[in-house]
């Protein structure tokens, strides 16, 4: 009864309230009392509603009134234009590899593996043992877990050849993950303003990560093979140089694998400029008809600074990746790291190392190579079917991704826009030019989700870039 009531004076409150100026006063409880015939008891429950509403206020020993609309005053930030100055280069927000899109569209665009590639009851179970052991509660070493640097180093050992020395546990240093590792490396062995030499194309995360520390990025064109090991000795030469962001395994975003022959070749190079190879090993476990040889294993004089992430192949939410480098390199990297982040979390260490050493790593790795072939194999098919005007360079033996060279008069913005009002996300080539970009290029992922959608998603794409053709030859007769 009490209950009915409340709500009773409630509602006539509410109508009393929105016809009542901000301010107003309400009658007393008394005067509520009588003209609702209600106890005392009922009347400040319903007082007690509308104020946790927000429509009205009490004010001790004063009485209640509407509350009084608060109009939020405009922020200012202007100040910080002159305390932040202009940025000494201008940095894009994120990449569209990383947007979040509709769950029913198609994906094209992400560069990562869909969660059923992941092994994901290795992970759920490394994750429980780390935190009920020590990594949960301790703090590991700056350069990383010795069990964890050993594996890293023992990785890239046996594929060592014999004659040349292979790494050592503490040439490792163990990163949360090979973005903020590209930066460190970037700050210590090239500097603000000095030159660092890219292939182009090249992972955007690397031109990010160079503009973000204020290198000054020289392109060298690249082919499926690598580049031309005259061109890299001529970029040496005229900008002096010392280092050269390379991916010689299924390369981001060409997929693209350099021969043993073209390694060796831009390994004189770098030693002969005395100068360092940044080797970016991302896609190691993303073998498909091919399997990588680091170039790194090929070197023991320190001119080779290899990073190996552990992200993508083992889970998005376990951040681990390392770098090995030698001699003082290794030292300013370090250094580096330190000043950064001091050290990585023990416990995303600690189960990254326990899914890499269980069995089923292996067992979960073939598996991998198998459903990497089938996927690459039906996407490529579904594009020589319905986007016939897309030319593929060469079928990737590794990695995660397509890259199609469309018409050189392709508008790839308005594309991307088409596609996606379509139902379909695709990734501009564009952010994979360090500097103007060679062609009209698009990326597309093979390893994302919903695989049996491939040949819908490429039917749409050729809509759309026929639709677009016959716009634009409309449009010049």
């Amino acid at each position: 009864m009490n209950n009915d009531s409340s709500s009773r004076i409630v509602a006539a409150l509410r109508l009393w309230v929105a016809a009542a100026a901000p301010g107003a006063k309400l009658p007393s409880t008394r005067q509520l009392v009588a003209e609702h015939q209600a106890s005392p008891v009922t009347v400040q429950k319903a007082l007690q509603v509308l104020t946790a509403q927000g429509l009205i206020e009490s004010r001790p020993g004063v009485g209640t009134f509407v509350r009084a609309v608060r109009t939020a005053r405009p922020l200012d930030y202007g100040w910080q234009t002159a305390a932040l100055r202009s940025p000494s280069s201008t940095l894009p927000s994120s990449s569209g590899t990383m947007r979040n899109v509709p769950g029913d569209a198609i994906w094209f665009h992400s560069g990562y593996p869909d969660r059923e590639l992941l092994p994901e009851r290795l992970v759920r179970s490394a994750l429980a043992r780390a935190a009920r052991g020590d990594a949960a509660l301790s703090r590991p070493p700056a350069a990383g877990m010795p069990d964890l640097q050993q594996w890293f180093a023992q990785e890239l050992g046996q594929a060592t050849p014999v004659g040349i020395t292979p790494p050592t546990p503490n040439d490792v240093i163990v990163l949360p993950g090979s973005q903020s590792g590209l930066s460190s490396i970037f700050r210590a062995l090239v500097g603000a303003g000095q030159p660092l030499l890219i292939e182009s194309p090249s992972y955007w995360g690397a031109i990010l990560a160079a503009a973000q520390t204020g290198v000054r990025v020289v392109p060298v064109p690249t082919g499926p093979d690598g580049p031309d090991p005259a061109d890299v000795d001529r970029a040496f030469a005229e900008t002096g140089a010392r280092a050269f962001y390379v991916q010689p395994n299924f390369a981001n975003p060409t997929g693209g694998q350099w021969t043993p022959e073209r390694g060796d070749q831009i390994l004189d190079v770098a030693r002969r400029h005395g100068a360092f190879l940044v080797e970016d090993d991302w896609a190691h476990d993303f073998g498909i008809t091919s399997d990588p040889v680091p170039l790194a294993t090929r070197d023991d004089a320190g001119h080779v600074v290899y990073i190996r992430s552990l992200t993508k192949s083992v889970s998005t939410a376990i951040r681990i990746a390392a770098v090995t480098a030698r001699g003082p390199a290794r030292e300013r990297i370090l250094a580096q790291r330190a000043a950064e982040s001091m050290y990585v979390s023990g416990l995303l260490q600690a189960a990254a190392l326990d899914v890499v050493t269980q069995p089923g790593w292996q067992t979960h790795l073939r598996s991998l190579r198998q459903q990497l072939q089938a996927r690459r194999d039906l996407l490529v098919t579904s594009i020589r079917d319905h986007v016939p005007q897309a030319h593929l360079d060469a079928l990737p033996r590794g990695g995660l991704n397509l890259w199609l060279r469309l018409p050189d008069a392709t508008d790839l913005p308005r594309l991307v826009r088409d596609c996606e009002d379509a139902g379909v996300i695709i990734a501009a080539g564009t952010e994979w030019f360090p500097a103007e970009p060679a062609g009209a290029f698009i990326r597309l992922n093979y390893s994302g989700p919903n695989p049996g959608a491939y040949p819908e998603g490429a039917r749409r794409i050729g809509e759309a870039l026929a639709l677009q053709s016959h716009l634009s030859g409309a449009g010049n007769t």
